[in-house]
């Protein structure tokens, strides 16, 4: 549990807000670098059921301590066990609460669980360059920028790249 936040499973009461965020072309610019294209209920249905039955990924909501209002989501994809590695994710839904410093709460929260609870030893993450809140966050983090998808994502008739960040548990520990 952080300061202001902590997170929590996703619950039924939670799936209004979700469906708002991910019929939001604007929110889904910024979280994937698949198409921002609006999703219906019944695909975010399908993404959430997704995420209960795979092992190799899970999702969490971020809530407000003061209230347990679900903010955002974020949690882990292509986890490999064996490797001890996985891949981050992070939104921040409600528009009125972006910018605020619950991205850098909610990523600590993340990076906490996924080092200390999970066991991992390298978490990783994809971030398009654009997006430059989220490449500061990171870099403040600790997170290493480790490569380059050249040209990878097609936003408003532009090219952008695609960057990996990568952050060990010993640089974690000792940043």
């Amino acid at each position: 549990m952080g300061e202001n936040l902590f997170l929590s499973k996703i619950e039924e009461k939670d799936k209004e807000h979700l469906y708002s965020w991910f019929h939001d072309s604007e929110f889904l610019k910024f979280y994937d670098y698949y198409p921002p294209v609006p999703q219906s209920k019944d695909e975010v249905d399908k993404n959430m059921k997704y995420y209960e039955n795979n092992e190799r990924s899970f999702i969490f909501a971020i809530r407000l301590k003061e209230d347990g209002q679900i903010i955002g989501v974020a949690g882990y994809d292509d986890i490999i066990k064996e490797n001890k590695v996985a891949t981050l994710f992070i939104g921040i839904g409600r528009n009125d609460l972006r910018g605020k410093g619950y991205g850098r709460e909610a990523l600590e929260l993340l990076l906490d669980y996924g080092f200390n609870n999970e066991g991992f030893h390298r978490i990783q993450l994809n971030v398009l360059s654009f997006n430059e809140r989220a490449i500061a966050l990171y870099q403040k983090a600790g997170f290493v920028k480790e490569g380059t998808y050249r040209e990878f994502v097609l936003r408003d008739n532009e090219r952008y790249d695609l960057y990996l960040y990568g952050l060990l548990k010993n640089e974690w520990l000792n940043r």
